[in-house]
């Protein structure tokens, strides 16, 4: 059987960047040198292949068609890792906030952008670098919009006042980002408010009911990559391991079920995957996924690490 770093390293680059990165620790020179190879061979390149040059779309859309999209194909070129100063990238990063944020978030006279696509434009911008009032728009507009549970909802317009864990991954997610790269406005007040968000994530034990302890949805524990916009344990868990969150205990049972899902072989395998267009397949449905094993590998190197050594 195939050792599984080996397994891995013989991924897209994308996947050999993050394991050299991620896992084996390899020096900063090497895996930059990697990183830099996204964009010109494998996944990288055959999404940067589907953008029309002329208007630096893809799908011929900004946020639609799903999941071929200019929004979701910078996702996906974000999360595999694209040498953020990609000119394509960029370009194609503020013409969506230049199409997508406008008039403070007020898309229509009695309707204002979806929190969870505020979030997740963070994240693609901040990735870049973006230079933007509309950045600080952005980060005025979530804090204004968190509930006093710690978390975010889709649809406070409608009145709901508990937090989804799906808008509230993707806003972390851009937060992170922000902080990571740099930015400084409300810095201070943001790290505050992430705290109440990790608060109100381990209240659900990432996947549980807080009222009943029962499991929220069936789907949230199984392992999907790309997520798109939806929250599931392995999303939650990694977000958790990327900010350098200690460990608490309400994090065990979701760290148990990811554990159960190991493979014989010692790889995790593609569970679910969401219904829509998409440009190629990365990874095929009940195969093992090197996406969900790299990502279970961090997880575990930083929360269960016994069992980590055990497996490498």
């Amino acid at each position: 059987m195939k050792k599984i770093i080996d397994w891995l390293l013989d991924g897209d680059v994308s996947i050999q960047y993050q394991t050299k990165r991620d896992i084996l620790d390899c020096n900063k020179k090497e895996v930059l040198l990697l990183q830099k190879r996204i964009s010109e061979k494998g996944w990288g390149k055959s999404f940067l292949d589907k953008r029309d040059n002329e208007t630096g779309l893809w799908g011929k859309g900004i946020y639609s068609p799903k999941w071929i999209s200019t929004h979701y194909t910078l996702l996906d070129l974000k999360n595999i890792n694209i040498y953020p100063t990609n000119s394509k990238y960029i370009k194609s990063s503020k013409i969506l906030l230049n199409n997508l944020w406008f008039n403070m978030g007020k898309i229509r006279e009695d309707s204002y952008l979806d929190v969870c696509i505020a979030g997740m434009i963070l994240s693609i911008c901040c990735y870049a670098k973006v230079k933007s009032k509309k950045i600080f728009e952005i980060i005025d507009y979530l804090l204004k919009r968190q509930y006093l549970d710690g978390g975010w909802n889709c649809r406070w317009e409608k009145g709901d006042m508990h937090s989804s864990v799906h808008t509230t991954i993707n806003v972390l997610e851009g937060i992170r980002d922000y902080i990571k790269n740099n930015y400084k406005y409300r810095v201070e007040e943001l790290s505050k408010r992430v705290r109440d968000s990790h608060e109100f994530l381990f209240k659900h034990r990432l996947f549980k009911s807080h009222r009943t302890g029962e499991i929220m949805k069936k789907q949230m524990t199984m392992l999907s990559f790309p997520g798109r916009w939806r929250y599931d344990i392995l999303r939650s868990l990694d977000y958790f391991q990327s900010v350098d969150q200690k460990f608490d205990k309400r994090m065990n049972d979701a760290i148990e079920i990811l554990i159960k899902k190991k493979r014989k072989n010692n790889r995790w395998s593609l569970q679910q995957k969401y219904p829509g267009l998409s440009h190629f397949d990365m990874e095929q449905s009940g195969e093992d996924s090197r996406w969900n094993t790299l990502r279970a590998l961090r997880v575990l190197k930083e929360y269960k690490k016994n069992f980590y050594n055990h497996i490498i």
